[in-house]
């Protein structure tokens, strides 16, 4: 079961609307960080400010506004059930800690799902004005031009975006980054889950990888991936959605090779092999 072309291409055009604006707010409030109140939610580097609620405020009412019958699951604000089946997953802010501290390196993430599989997914980087747009069957696009993932490169001759926070051991992350540095692979890392795998779907990683992200940091990401000609794993089996997963995906030939890399860490390939 999938949405229709038409309830598709309604939710396409107003989550490419809705990213805009709600970006436009967001970038608002980095230009005068110095006035942000910025509290600790669960201790480590996981934080929130009045930018992050005020955004997911502005995209809630614009999606109740227009399918008042939709759900809505965002970072903020939990989940809001809905009749139509069709459930939107959002973070207003992704990349926090990188926006508090003055760097570029955050998104707004909007993503649309159905029957258990991400029918569209938005990001939108303010800073640097990139727009990255894609829905299942029409192909992403970054500011309205095609993208593709890495046609050729690998483990050992990309970068690997990677993903690490405070509820994965200290010493699982590490052995992980060295059996990738010991294959001759590197990492890149820059705060925002959504915005690395914008980066697989361009082309510019060649994979991503986390032991756990949430559905509202990577769902936009992984349509996009797939729309770019990707792969990734089933990120939602079990409780995904709600509870978050392991995350892998990149372009078809990496794939073999993470594979390997992540045995030999001994961590579980699972929705992955």
């Amino acid at each position: 079961m999938t949405l229709s072309i038409e309830d598709r291409t309604a939710r396409f055009t107003l989550a490419q609307e809705i990213a805009r604006e709600a970006g436009a707010l967001a970038l608002g409030y980095f230009e005068r960080l110095s006035t942000l109140a910025v509290e600790f939610k669960h201790g480590g580097q996981d934080v929130v400010s009045i930018a992050d609620r005020e955004v997911e405020v502005l995209i809630r009412a614009r999606i109740a506004e227009a399918f008042p019958e939709d759900g809505v699951l965002g970072e903020e604000d939990g989940l809001v059930e809905g009749k139509s089946g069709v459930l939107w997953v959002v973070d207003p802010i992704d990349g926090t800690s990188p926006f508090l501290n003055g760097l570029s390196h955050w998104c707004v993430s909007i993503a649309v799902a159905f029957a258990g599989e991400a029918e569209i997914g938005v990001i939108y980087a303010p800073v640097s004005d990139e727009f990255f747009a894609g829905a299942r069957g029409l192909g992403a696009f970054l500011n309205g031009a095609p993208i593709a993932v890495a046609p050729t490169r690998a483990i050992e001759d990309g970068l690997l975006g990677f993903g690490s926070n405070h509820r994965i051991p200290p010493e699982d992350v590490g052995r992980f980054v060295t059996v990738l540095l010991e294959a001759g692979g590197m990492f890149y890392r820059n705060g925002s889950g959504a915005l690395m795998l914008a980066y697989v779907a361009c082309g510019r990683l060649v994979g991503y990888y986390e032991q756990h992200i949430n559905s509202w940091d990577c769902l936009a990401g992984l349509c996009l991936i797939k729309e770019a000609g990707g792969w990734h794993n089933d990120f939602l089996a079990g409780e995904g959605m709600l509870e978050g997963n392991r995350i892998a995906g990149g372009a078809p030939q990496m794939k073999a090779g993470l594979v390997a890399l992540l045995e030999k860490a001994g961590a579980s390939t699972e929705t992955i092999a």
